[in-house]
């Protein structure tokens, strides 16, 4: 009998945990997920609670419930990785062997990574941090709204344009639009990295009267001041600063030699194994690959190892085409007043970006609800 062992219990880590089990017997391999929490965050959930449309109480369920029965769970925080003896050692000073190994720790949003950000920052990367946002929009009554990526990578690309976009609908829904100023800035020479997507953002943005500060690389808070600068010199005053914070790998992974300083483990674009390592593989927000950290890039990655592990144990030939990930990612761009947009692309196909309609709001709406019932499940 085989022993996969699991590190992670989100969206990447579930999926191929479920998959697994329905592909292989109990015989044929003992499965088992290794997650530092108990409960499966739905993190998409968390870019709405500052609005006050989601809950932060409600956004997360049982990671056992979401197992196959036969997957074993372990609560546990891993310390390090030891590729040599094909073993992890735990905080709790266990030592877990494996035949096949599964890294899908994700990524951990570092705000202390900035200077004076944690004093003087909102972000919504976290239940917690977003809610306090939740309060401080809440009692907002105009002034300037700076909203920005501080650090890249971060989990979901889309995911600052989108608060802003939402931002802007939620002031102008509370009476207070034509008070507030809407500043949004980005590290790079446009609006987001994705040229096709741009012109749709250049229009919604000057449509919506926000005003983009772009080459904006954010160097440091100034809390008391309400000051926030860039390393090019730009000093930008706020009432309400709201960035994406820097992200990093786990920490056992930081500058581990399979990965590098800030954790992202190197992987192979196509069969997402580790590199010199046949037995190892990672997926989603813990790969150095580069394309979306974002659920659903786990969701399109996990078929590809699993159809890798399942024919290693079965001493099989891949099915054509089956074992090999094309880089595709799907994400919704909410772009409020109850329309979104779809962005679908991989390796070689840019997103071709439609106009934000009722339609993609709906679907992104009811993705949002099913979500706990098809994806982590491995119905879908």
């Amino acid at each position: 009998m085989k022993t996969i062992l699991i590190l992670g219990g989100g969206t990447g880590g579930t999926i191929v945990a479920n998959r697994l089990a329905h592909r292989l017997r109990p015989e044929e391999a003992s499965i088992e997920v290794v997650s530092d929490s108990p409960l499966h965050y739905y993190q998409p959930a968390q870019l709405y609670i500052p609005f006050g449309e989601e809950d932060p109480r409600k956004i997360a369920r049982s990671e056992r419930k979401l197992l196959n029965p036969r997957v074993k769970l372990r609560i546990e925080t891993i310390t390090e990785w030891l590729p040599d003896k094909q073993a992890v050692r735990t905080a709790k000073g266990h030592t877990l062997s494996y035949d096949y190994l599964i890294i899908a720790t994700g990524s951990v949003p570092c705000p202390d990574a900035v200077e004076g950000f944690v004093a003087g920052a909102d972000h919504f990367y976290t239940p917690d941090a977003a809610y306090r946002l939740y309060h401080k929009l809440s009692e907002f009554e105009g002034g300037r709204l700076v909203v920005g990526v501080g650090g890249i990578p971060f989990k979901c690309p889309v995911a600052p344009l989108e608060f802003t976009l939402l931002a802007e609908a939620f002031l102008a829904h509370k009476g207070i639009r034509s008070q507030t100023e809407i500043i949004y800035t980005s590290p790079l020479n446009d609006v987001f990295q994705i040229d096709s997507v741009v012109p749709v953002v250049r229009s919604l943005f000057e449509q919506r009267g926000i005003r983009a500060e772009t080459f904006f690389n954010l160097e440091s808070v100034d809390a008391e001041k309400k000051i926030v600068k860039s390393l090019e010199g730009t000093e930008l005053p706020f009432d309400i600063l709201v960035m994406t914070p820097l992200h990093k790998g786990a920490p056992f992974l930081r500058g581990h030699p399979m990965a590098d300083n800030d954790g992202w483990v190197k992987t192979d674009r196509s069969t997402l194994r580790v590199d010199g390592l046949p037995n190892v593989w990672a997926l989603g927000d813990t790969t150095n690959l580069p394309i979306s950290k974002a659920g659903s890039t786990a969701h399109f990655e996990a078929p590809v190892i699993v159809e890798q592990i399942v024919a290693a144990i079965h001493k099989e030939e891949p099915l054509p085409g089956k074992a090999v990930y094309n880089g595709h990612v799907t994400c919704f761009i909410d772009s409020g007043y109850g329309k979104a947009a779809i962005l679908d692309f991989d390796y070689d196909h840019p997103p071709v970006v439609d106009e934000p309609n009722e339609f993609r709001h709906l679907q992104k709406m009811a993705f949002n609800k099913l979500y706990w019932y098809l994806v982590p499940t491995a119905v879908i």
